[in-house]
């Protein structure tokens, strides 16, 4: 009989992500986020890109592929000018550190609860199988 629910569960997940929301690593993404917003040369060369990315769309869609060329070499130049913004840089590092973060938490709790599995069935942790996976892959039933 199963000790807790789906609700049980959804619930620590949720207490799980209201922690994770005050971590170092997401006051981090918070403080670069905003720094973005507040830099006028990064939002204007954003603002730039997204509108040769419409017009790229465009021109792919009419077919007009030399003049698509150049509208993508354009995109690329700004794309290289905001990534050599250190405050972009920043928060390019801080997506990476949440996104670390978040991968851990969910690697953690995948591998948990298999070894949990393994362990409860009377399995063989270092082979990673089960009870009934050492049970019948030793051509013997016990």
């Amino acid at each position: 009989m199963a000790k807790f629910t789906k609700n049980d569960i959804v619930a620590k997940a949720a207490e799980l992500a209201k922690m994770i929301a005050e971590t170092d690593e997401v006051d981090y993404f918070k403080r670069a986020e905003a720094q973005i917003n507040e830099n006028e040369k990064v939002r204007n060369l954003i603002a730039s890109i997204k509108a040769l990315q419409k017009q790229a769309v465009n021109l792919q869609h009419y077919g007009k592929t030399e003049a698509l060329k150049q509208v993508e070499e354009k995109i690329d130049t700004l794309e290289e000018k905001l990534n050599d913004i250190p405050v972009v840089q920043e928060f390019k590092q801080s997506q990476v550190d949440v996104n670390d973060l978040l991968q851990l938490v969910a690697n953690t709790i995948s591998n948990t609860v298999t070894d949990e599995i393994i362990i409860s069935t009377g399995g063989d942790l270092l082979k990673g199988q089960t009870g009934s996976q050492v049970k019948y892959s030793s051509g013997k039933i016990h």
